[in-house]
């Protein structure tokens, strides 16, 4: 057994307590890294020496303060614990000591209750409602992340300046900068889906993370440059189970961002970081099954069943309000804008990518019949983004909501009198948030999300849009400063 444990890594293998510590001792771990998510969707983690490895770890816990973490516990109740899940061990490529790395769940210390405010937890009973539902038994998440990788980013804020400059050596802002020399081959602006080095500098730099994440267990399927100039990738990921997928997701920035720091770079998931081009997305496959059979697929529109309609009728009736957990962030909003390939209007189509929800064609298999929805980008929480989805869907099962027609045509070139009619994303978080206070009830089944829940996440999302919206622009010199 020892053997094939040695070779054991995220993603592979469901592990138990006692095969992880066969692992620590294989590798001659040092350290146990345990990580957990917040509700940002930033990992936070703390570390403890090996010989705290044990059993009892995976059941009793390890205590910390959780009153430290955004949007978490009061300093008044703030004893929280960390519970690792055995099944998601994997060693830390990026530490100096053999370091073995566990994702945790998060309890009450005195209910052993799951934290209803961990988005871990909410994940985990997003997948406990889908098998209660009696509907599906496994909701398979695909999602597409894009992001930035930048040569140099400096910015500042304070209560006299503002500002932000961010470069790439392959930027078309950069084609007469000296660079002794300067070689040219930088991407027009747009002009950047697919091509060939030299042109495309992050070849080498995305195989290493790739390499990396193959090393981890992960499936990835392919990685190409992006849309925008400045460094925009993109890596694939092989669809899987939501909770699963999510953590893989987890995974899948922490190597991007450490593999572009050792190597001099920075990465960023920010939806929007340069103006005039493309921003980051994070378009997201779905499909649910049941007794290994696909329910998406049918006989109706696009080899679509009637569940696979209804399905999609769920995710446009809820689109506003899925906004905010899907598009979180101020900056999220200025990537949804027509003409940059972000889908704005509300509606499903067959190949066309200027639909919110594009059913792909690639194959007629009933296996690969999937519904992409296309506006989440990458700042988006995984574990909250993919639980909202799959209820909003859910809610369009249950309630057979019909999606009405499906639209072939290019969403953008509508003429103004029908493109007036056809609904649209929310313009900003604030809109977003007021979509999500409106609506939010198919997500409180099953206690998926706690009423709790949605409210400390839209006070906290609030305060966010009120720091910008409170702050001048630089821009704005530019346009008022002489009014």
């Amino acid at each position: 057994m020892l053997a094939n444990i040695k070779n054991m890594s995220f993603a592979l293998e469901a592990m138990t307590p006692k095969e992880v510590i066969a692992l620590a001792q294989a590798k001659d771990v040092k350290m146990v890294d345990l990580k957990f998510c917040d509700l940002h969707g930033a990992w936070q983690h703390f570390t403890v020496p090996v010989n705290q490895l044990s059993e009892e770890l995976f059941s009793d816990g390890l205590g910390f303060d959780g009153s430290s973490i955004r949007g978490w516990k009061g300093i008044e109740a703030s004893d929280m614990l960390v519970i690792p899940d055995p099944t998601t061990a994997w060693m830390d490529p990026f530490t100096e000591l053999a370091t073995l790395s566990l994702l945790c769940d998060i309890e009450d210390p005195i209910t052993r209750e799951p934290y209803e405010r961990s988005p871990r937890g909410v994940a985990r009973k997003a997948e406990q409602y889908l098998l209660g539902s009696g509907i599906a038994d496994t909701a398979f998440f695909g999602p597409e992340a894009e992001f930035f990788i930048f040569d140099d980013v400096r910015y500042g804020s304070s209560v006299n300046e503002s500002f932000y400059h961010v470069d790439s050596a392959e930027g078309a802002w950069n084609t007469g900068r000296e660079e002794y020399p300067n070689l040219a081959y930088k991407i027009r602006a747009k002009e950047g889906y697919l091509p060939t080095p030299p042109a495309d500098k992050g070849m080498d730099i995305r195989n290493e993370m790739v390499a990396v994440m193959q090393e981890l267990g992960l499936e990835v399927e392919a990685q190409h440059h992006e849309v925008s100039t400045g460094g925009q990738a993109e890596i694939d990921l092989k669809y899987d189970k939501l909770l699963r997928m999510a953590d893989m997701m987890c995974v899948y920035k922490y190597v991007v961002r450490n593999v572009a720091h050792r190597r001099g770079k920075t990465a960023t998931f920010m939806p929007k970081p340069l103006f005039g081009d493309n921003g980051s997305g994070m378009h997201t496959h779905q499909s649910l099954w049941k007794s290994g059979k696909p329910l998406m697929a049918g006989e109706g529109y696009a080899n679509l069943s009637q569940n696979g309609l209804y399905y999609i009728g769920g995710l446009l009736k809820h689109a506003p309000a899925l906004c905010a957990l899907t598009n979180p962030t101020s900056n999220s909003y200025k990537r949804l804008a027509p003409g940059f390939e972000a889908p704005v209007m509300l509606a499903y189509s067959a190949r066309n990518r200027s639909a919110i929800c594009r059913i792909p064609t690639y194959s007629s298999s009933p296996k690969a019949i999937r519904v992409e929805y296309r506006c989440p980008d990458p700042s988006a929480n995984p574990y909250l983004a993919f639980s909202a989805l799959l209820m909003a869907g859910l809610d369009g099962i249950e309630n057979k909501i019909d999606p009405g027609e499906a639209m072939d045509k290019n969403l953008y070139d509508l003429p103004p009198e029908i493109a007036s009619n056809v609904a649209r994303v929310p313009s900003s978080l604030s809109g977003a948030l007021q979509a999500l206070r409106a609506d939010h009830e198919f997500l409180l089944k099953g206690d998926v999300f706690s009423a709790d829940f949605i409210k400390n996440y839209i006070e906290i999302k609030q305060a966010e849009h009120d720091a910008i919206r409170l702050r001048p622009h630089p821009y704005e010199f530019n346009m008022y400063f002489d009014v």
